[in-house]
């Protein structure tokens, strides 16, 4: 299954879910660093779930970021955000 975003230069999506505390986390710090970014609630559109399930060995592991060249990180730092997005300029 393939899961589609359209994405371009620095643009991703968190996966994420209401209760993840690990994802409040890294929204916080995006904010406070200025990155901005979509989110996509996992529990509620099914299909993102599939996806994050598939990048990660079938676990639904959140947060999952995806970029704008197919790549995802799994719960990152707010560095290996910044460093990830510096490699896509």
């Amino acid at each position: 299954m393939t899961y589609s975003v359209d994405l371009t230069g620095q643009e991703f999506v968190m996966f994420s879910t209401d209760w993840c505390g690990y994802c409040k986390r890294l929204k916080s710090q995006l904010g406070e660093v200025g990155i901005t970014f979509r989110e996509i609630n996992v529990e509620q559109e099914p299909d993102s779930a599939d996806f994050v399930e598939q990048v990660n060995s079938g676990n639904r592991v959140v947060p999952t970021l995806l970029f704008s060249d197919g790549s995802s990180l799994t719960n990152p730092s707010v560095i290996a955000v910044k460093e990830k997005l510096a490699s896509l300029s």
